[in-house]
């Protein structure tokens, strides 16, 4: 016999998202077999869903919840420092920042309203199988105690009993701090981020059992729901969608015409490649190069801008992410029957922005994070399980939507800093104009294209991988 021959190519392996859905999938089967066949009391009733199901779904939860103080209080801390550099403060990195910010909060008040109007989580009596105590703080406290409690007396007691808000006050704060001083403080600057690498790994170990969590989580939830459970997951994700619509084509659109007088459709259309790579991909960090050359080249933008505001970008604008978190606390709260104050829904919009800072690139933090704004106004956290099992399918959509935030916002800061072409934007195929038509095209703004591309094919980042290459700013990139 002849030995076999090793051709050294390695085995395809099934990815982390394909077996949490499979797990959702296998769940929901199990579940409504277990809710049609299965008589309550009986000794498979009594043992394995309300046994095994429920202990390892509930040490999953916890296993998440164990990581949300330290990983929020690391993330925000390594986040405001790298947020803090001077470079960035000036007038296009602070202007960038703000804007940034504003989308992604106004995201969050969209995503609510959709929710309180299309109502996902009604008829989904999640009471029953869990038993809820809300947060007497995060549902009656009135609009003065909360803005007063968003201030710490003591960050240990805070951390102690999760309050967000202050923990994330105080991260900022520290952040900052650590940022502005700089190499004076290089050892505890490395100290938090080497601690942030930890928790990093921890999550990629936790994450490694998800498919068993969320598997026991949701066979549980329809063995005692039937087929009544499945109908709001449904509306949940047109929610989500609905949401990501109109932030696309109504936010995004208005705030482009606005602040460039730039015709929007024309600059959907010259996005829609971007777009739909990261809709495919749902990666923001595989899209950065993509979407920096198309800014470059098709819209007209100043590769200074572009290579500095797109990292950035995919760093703290995370509008599509704050849709699904605003969508999803209206689900579950209306899922459990727990009525959420304006105040309430207040700091669910500030939780949501400020951890946007430090919202680290890796699979799966989304969903801690996720769980820390259910923790911030006491909604359970086993509606982080129904979540993460449909997350990749929302995941697609609002990746895209935050890659085309951040060209919306770089396009905006660079009209507004004299720094794009508008001569390149008009052009249907900038491929096919030649270089003398580009600079007749020059206005009085510095143009952007025209001047760099002799000193390097921007491109070439593409197969790099690096889009600081054209910039001394160091910004943290993520996937989001």
């Amino acid at each position: 016999m002849s030995p076999k021959v090793e051709t050294g190519e390695p085995k395809k392996t099934m990815s982390l998202t394909t077996w949490i859905l499979i797990s959702l999938a296998a769940g929901i089967v199990v579940g409504i077999i277990c809710s049609v066949v299965v008589p309550e009391g009986s000794p498979v009733d009594t043992y394995m869903i309300e046994g095994v199901f429920y202990v390892c779904g509930q040490w999953f939860i916890r296993l998440m919840q164990m990581l949300v103080v330290p990983l929020v209080f690391c993330s925000i801390v390594c986040g405001a420092a790298s947020m803090s550099d001077p470079k960035l403060l000036g007038k296009v990195g602070l202007g960038t920042i703000l804007m940034y910010l504003c989308t992604t909060a106004l995201a969050v008040v969209i995503a609510i309203l959709l929710a309180q109007l299309t109502s996902p989580g009604v008829g989904l009596d999640m009471a029953s199988i869990v038993q809820v105590e809300p947060k007497a703080t995060s549902t009656d406290q009135t609009m003065a105690d909360m803005l007063i409690n968003i201030v710490p007396t003591n960050i240990v007691a805070a951390m102690n009993s999760g309050a967000m808000l202050q923990i994330i006050f105080f991260a900022l704060i520290l952040g900052f701090i650590l940022g502005r001083l700089g190499k004076k403080v290089a050892t505890v600057n490395r100290f938090f981020t080497q601690f942030n690498a930890v928790m990093m790994y921890m999550i990629g170990l936790i994450l490694k059992v998800a498919p068993l969590g969320i598997f026991c989580l949701i066979a549980r939830t329809f063995a005692n729901l039937g087929l009544t459970g499945i109908l709001p997951m449904v509306k949940f994700i047109g929610t989500v969608y609905l949401g990501l619509f109109v932030q696309l084509f109504i936010v995004y659109m208005v705030i482009l015409f606005l602040f460039t007088r730039l015709n929007p459709f024309h600059f959907l259309r010259k996005m829609l490649p971007v777009m739909l790579f990261a809709f495919s991909t749902s990666s923001s960090n595989a899209s950065i190069p993509l979407n920096m050359e198309t800014l470059e080249k098709k819209i007209g933008v100043d590769e200074k801008v572009a290579s500095f505001t797109i990292p950035l970008g995919a760093t703290i604008n995370m509008d599509g992410t704050a849709i699904m978190q605003g969508a999803a606390v209206i689900f579950i709260s209306q899922a459990f029957g727990i009525d959420l104050s304006f105040t309430a829904l207040l700091t669910v919009v500030l939780t949501a922005v400020t951890a946007s800072i430090g919202t680290a690139g890796v699979p799966g933090v989304g969903t801690i994070m996720l769980a820390m704004v259910f923790e911030s106004v006491g909604l359970p956290a086993e509606g982080v399980a129904m979540i993460m099992g449909i997350d990749r399918l929302l995941d697609m959509g609002r990746t895209a939507i935050n890659v085309t935030g951040d060209a919306v916002v770089t396009t905006c800061m660079a009209k507004m800093s004299g720094m794009l072409d508008a001569g390149v934007f008009r052009n249907n195929d900038y491929a096919a104009v030649s270089e003398e038509d580009l600079v007749e095209s020059e206005t009085d703004e510095p143009a952007g294209i025209a001047d760099f591309t002799a000193e390097g094919d921007p491109t070439e980042i593409g197969e790099q991988g690096d889009p600081d290459k054209f910039t001394d700013i160091e910004v943290p990139h993520k996937q989001k």
